[in-house]
């Protein structure tokens, strides 16, 4: 397929730390050769082209760089919580819209009393629509169903949301708060998850990765370390809520070797270094901050201290709405003055990176074909436009899923 005014490749940029946009790596006239679902060859038109392949030949003027990951949504949720973000915006606390039955607990409740085919068709729809902004890979969580059957049904729901979807699901079971009906503690909760819930996931292969939300209205760090510690054994894979309000759950997450640290928001100079210094992927999520009208995650901090940085739009039906992941990075990166560079990095192959994926986010031989081409002839108008501007054609594992033909 080509030619590409520009292909933006991400190829040999470092995991962690700085990146400048002189050392951006960009190709001119390029051209991309698939084969079997993965890039086979990328380089100049003219030399694809002589070697007699069926090419794909593009026209207009076009910028195509690696689909976007979203690392952290969730997008398997029923019922409507604009009443909750009208409050909020009249200033009522997250503690008096829960006391007024709104908060989580309404949407637990919707979720609990949707049917799976319900459930299904919500998150396909999501999914569709991030997929038509350039999204190609999408973490999906649980943790809205608060009790083993309802949890079963999202990670079930997940699973067959993600056979009709063009993009891919990555479902995560997480471990959100302890329910109003649980009659018990917060840890007996997540002794009952153990017990129950995560053997029937892995039986069942709903979910290999596990998250729990680590704050003061939440589960504190003891439960927290007790809930992953189980699941790390069983082979899950872990990821952490952390630092959204307070500080505490970044140290939890480097000590148990989790993929990713996710919010930050709350996040202190000790965190930052310490995440800098662990492998852990740290997830910033802007569009909490939008949701909240709170402070964005310290991005510039991180990636000055030395850590990698992935940026996800955390859709969901209270705190972060929105669900579009590229005005949501361009946003973060005019506040935390971010290089074009790190911001495209961290939705493609430093987010893959978050959820231990390294075949894709990369335009290089043996890469997954996950491709998105924008109408422009600079990389650098994608940001630009701030979300603005959308994809006009999509590859799914080399296979065109959408474009504005």
């Amino acid at each position: 397929m080509g030619p590409f005014k520009q292909a933006v490749t991400m190829d040999g940029l470092s995991l962690k730390g700085a990146l400048a946009d002189e050392r951006f790596p960009v190709i001119s006239n390029a051209g991309i050769l698939a084969r079997d679902g993965k890039i086979e060859i990328i380089a100049d038109f003219r030399e694809l082209k002589s070697l007699n392949a069926e090419v794909e030949e593009v026209e207009g003027n076009c910028v195509i760089m690696p689909g976007m990951i979203d690392v952290h949504t969730h997008i398997c949720w029923a019922g409507i919580r604009a009443k909750d973000y009208a409050l909020r915006l009249s200033g009522k606390t997250y503690l008096e819209i829960a006391q007024q039955g709104g908060g989580i607990w309404n949407t637990v409740m919707a979720t609990r009393k949707a049917g799976n085919e319900e459930l299904i068709r919500i998150t396909v729809d999501r999914a569709e629509k991030l997929l038509k902004q350039g999204t190609t890979t999408i973490e999906v969580k649980s943790g809205y169903g608060l009790n083993i059957a309802s949890e079963l049904k999202m990670l079930t729901c997940i699973r067959d949301a993600n056979k009709q979807s063009g993009a891919d699901l990555v479902s995560t079971c997480l471990a959100h708060i302890k329910p109003k009906d649980f009659d018990g503690s917060a840890l007996q909760f997540l002794e009952l998850l153990v017990a129950e819930l995560l053997p029937a996931v892995k039986e069942n292969h709903l979910a290999e990765r596990v998250d729990i939300y680590v704050d003061v209205e939440a589960f504190n760090r003891d439960d927290a370390r007790y809930f992953l510690t189980e699941a790390k054994e069983m082979g899950f894979e872990l990821a952490v809520h952390a630092d959204q309000f307070t500080p505490g759950g970044v140290s939890l997450a480097v000590e148990l070797g989790a993929l990713s640290a996710d919010h930050l928001e709350a996040s202190t100079e000790k965190d930052i270094r310490l995440i800098a210094n662990s492998n852990v992927i740290p997830v910033v999520l802007p569009g909490a901050s939008i949701g909240l009208g709170v402070a964005f995650a310290p991005a510039r901090q991180l990636l000055d201290a030395g850590a990698s940085l992935a940026i996800a739009s955390d859709w969901n039906p209270g705190s972060a709405p929105m669900g579009n992941l590229l005005t949501q990075a361009a946003l973060l990166g005019v506040y935390e003055k971010l290089t074009m560079a790190e911001t495209l990095s961290a939705v493609t192959f430093r987010a893959a990176m978050a959820l231990g994926l390294t075949d894709r986010g990369v335009l290089a031989p043996g890469m997954l074909a996950d491709l998105v081409a924008f109408p422009c002839s600079d990389y650098r108008e994608i940001l630009y436009n701030q979300g603005g501007m959308l994809p006009n054609m999509i590859w799914k594992n080399g296979r065109k899923v959408t474009s504005d033909e």
